[in-house]
């Protein structure tokens, strides 16, 4: 063998030697990257199974993964209790762990402590169901309610939640997103509740620019046919809106002027009273 020719079996297991340890520094990345991976997988499942109780299947088809993967991250999921499986019909729901974080997160919320002694004023208000909304992903989720029993408004209990284009909140907290957030939502397949459900992007951008210039939204029979609600923005110090306050009301009121006028009235002075003891400053925003 020529001193040439050992020259290049030395330099082809130089190489050897170097791919080898590329290969296991690769292989040691994607060993670091697995409980990352496995953390994004399990906060999509969760994510998903929030708005849609399912089945392993759904949720495979859904999330577009192996039908073993998302077993397997359900069952770990359930040992933990973020997630309960209903025995007859299988489906997963979220567990009561989950529950258990989300009361944690409510019992520290700023703008629901804030509107406390207000909402407690509103309680006895005829023919309406209170909210507190706030937006979460692309939801509007009431995060507070109230109703007295006689009112019986379906669907405006607490945790309720509904796409953002639906609803007078749902309009009041994507009007005050960034001009991004609002265009990559309106890019999307938009859901259509009710006949009167607005889904074209052009029309909503017009509404989105008239809540925000009239600092309020005002919906009829776009959620659930019989309903209408009003919403207002609830700021904080730094001029964000934070969350929204909103009416639910039967149908009925949005055309009893007088009715609706004072709901109004309303909803607007105490929207302004929580974002001032928020630290807002009237002029800001």
């Amino acid at each position: 063998m020529t001193k040439s020719q050992s020259a290049v079996v030395r330099g082809n297991g130089s190489k050897k030697r170097n791919g080898a340890a590329q290969t296991t520094n690769s292989a040691q990345e994607d060993a670091a990257d697995d409980p990352l991976r496995g953390m994004a997988r399990s906060f999509a499942v969760l994510d998903y199974l929030a708005t849609s109780p399912g089945r392993v299947v759904d949720v495979t088809r859904s999330l577009n993964l192996p039908w073993a993967t998302v077993h397997r991250t359900l069952i770990q999921l359930e040992k933990a209790q973020f997630l309960r499986r209903d025995p007859e019909s299988n489906r997963y729901e979220i567990g009561p762990r989950l529950w258990h974080i989300g009361s944690a997160y409510l019992a520290n919320h700023r703008a629901l402590k804030a509107a406390t002694p207000y909402l407690a004023r509103l309680e006895d208000e005829e023919g309406i169901a209170t909210q507190v909304v706030e937006r979460i992903g692309n939801q509007s989720v009431a995060i507070y309610s109230h109703q007295r029993a006689e009112e019986d408004i379906r669907k405006a209990e607490y945790g309720y939640h509904f796409p953002l284009h639906c609803g007078s909140k749902g309009l009041v907290l994507l009007a005050y997103e960034e001009p991004e957030f609002i265009e990559e939502y309106l890019a999307r397949d938009l859901e259509r509740l009710t006949a009167d459900t607005v889904t074209d992007p052009k029309r909503l951008r017009a509404i989105l620019k008239q809540v925000k210039a009239d600092g309020k939204s005002l919906t009829v029979g776009d959620v659930q046919p019989f309903t209408g609600s009003i919403a207002a923005p609830i700021y904080d110090a730094n001029e964000r809106v934070v969350a929204c306050l909103s009416f639910v009301f039967r149908k009925a009121v949005a055309k009893n002027t007088k009715r609706l006028d004072a709901l109004t009235d309303l909803l607007l002075e105490t929207t302004h009273s929580i974002s001032l003891d928020l630290g807002w400053r009237p002029g800001t925003a």
